[in-house]
């Protein structure tokens, strides 16, 4: 598609998407604003209202798509299925890079929009011919680590408002636009569909027989405690295990067909290396083989470099020059030059 003067926003009915919509208008484009229907806890649809009137009030079209079954089998599944597996599932990188941004451009190229965009607190940069999601302004909002498998299709067509911006100012901007509701509305916190405890969604969720207590082991085979069942468990974790022992003890390790959870102190759970799959990489010299790399394993924590190579079994070997605790399989890692993400994977 040729590029033209119309956007795509993704509408969530949050205030980050809604002063994005704001900005695009403001800089001339012609914005039309698409609510996904998700996940509707409780049958809750007070956001697709929010969304349609700040549409209204604005004066850009607004469509609702309802995506509920794709993402329960794309992500709801695959969130229980990880647990039950004995890994830490990534819900929110899986939906961004297979789910939103793709269906946003799907649906653009069905009415002729080229640009999509989003309320995402990152920036975007051009460097010979490849295109790189860059950390937004804002630290604490931030959001790169969730966007590394973007393909470059997308990201070419990706305007993103939001990522020169603080919260501050986007809830001081929404305020003086004279959107109260906009500027006043909570953020999000965790997982969209269990923004809470997961435990608790589990078990509203799986059939109670296939979560049955089991034991606590320590890294030397000797028995210590039972345990609620392994699906509640996860590497690293230290609170919230039940006992009491006189020394801090961390999931070590979980044995899904034996219903067995390993502890050991902190040390044991060090780690140097860690293969990944399911990976993206925007520009392999820029990546494999060397040694200035810096990778992520969390959100906000964790910068370690790295060194990258490419196995024959087309895996990524991450080798660690620090020791890293808590490695899950599952969970996702991302790699950085300075402030621009080179790509990620998913933790084997």
């Amino acid at each position: 598609m040729e590029p033209n003067n119309k956007v795509l926003l993704g509408m969530s009915g949050g205030t980050d998407s809604s002063v994005a919509a704001l900005l695009l208008k403001d800089a001339g484009y012609d914005v039309t604003g698409v609510t996904f229907r998700f996940y509707e806890k409780d049958g809750q649809t007070e956001y697709l209202d929010d969304a349609r009137d700040l549409c209204q009030r604005i004066g850009i079209p607004h469509l609702v798509y309802d995506a509920r079954e794709m993402f329960q089998k794309t992500i709801v599944d695959y969130f229980i299925d990880e647990y039950m597996a004995g890994h830490t599932p990534v819900p929110c990188t899986l939906c961004n890079n297979y789910l939103k941004w793709p269906l946003l451009a799907r649906l653009a190229d069905e009415r002729g929009i080229y640009h999509i965009a989003t309320g995402h607190y990152v920036q975007r940069t051009t460097v010979e011919g490849r295109h790189y999601i860059i950390q937004g302004a804002d630290a604490d909002k931030d959001q790169s680590f969730f966007l590394w498998g973007l393909p470059q299709d997308i990201l070419e067509r990706m305007l993103l408002p939001m990522g020169g911006m603080t919260k501050t100012q986007v809830r001081q901007m929404a305020e003086e636009r004279g959107f109260l509701k906009v500027a006043r509305k909570k953020d999000s916190i965790g997982v969209c569909f269990c923004p809470m405890d997961y435990r608790t969604f589990l078990r509203n969720h799986v059939p109670e027989a296939r979560i049955q207590p089991g034991k606590f082991y320590d890294d030397q085979g000797n028995y210590i405690a039972k345990h609620e069942g392994y699906p509640f468990y996860t590497i690293g974790q230290r609170r919230g295990l039940g006992i009491d022992l006189n020394r801090a003890v961390f999931v070590k390790e979980i044995i899904p067909e034996e219903n067995k959870v390993i502890l050991g102190d902190l040390k044991s759970l060090e780690r140097t290396e860690m293969r990944l799959k399911n990976w993206n990489i925007v520009s392999p010299e820029m990546l494999l083989d060397r040694d200035d790399v810096i990778v992520k394993i969390r959100y906000r924590k964790q910068a370690n470099r790295c060194t990258v190579s490419l196995l024959p079994d087309q895996t990524l070997l991450v080798k660690l020059h620090e020791p890293l605790t808590a490695i899950a399989s599952g969970q996702a890692a991302a790699f950085y030059d300075g402030n621009r993400v080179l790509g990620g994977g998913i933790i084997l």
